[in-house]
């Protein structure tokens, strides 16, 4: 199993409402949307190693 750690991101006040509405829309939390859009973005260039287990990584 993965680890979670905390990490401070400073980032612009418009990309961050547009992903608030897009994780309200998603029925995510602001955290979890965006794991989801940085993990996608890994997966799409190639750069997310692939989970030990299938299964844990479903969101």
């Amino acid at each position: 199993m993965s680890t979670r750690k905390p990490f401070l991101l400073r980032i612009d006040d418009r990309v961050l409402e547009g992903v608030k509405r897009w994780a309200d829309q998603d029925l995510r939390s602001l955290n979890a949307q965006v794991e989801f859009l940085l993990r996608e973005s890994l997966r799409r260039a190639g750069r997310l190693p692939e989970p030990e287990d299938p299964n844990a990584d479903r969101s």
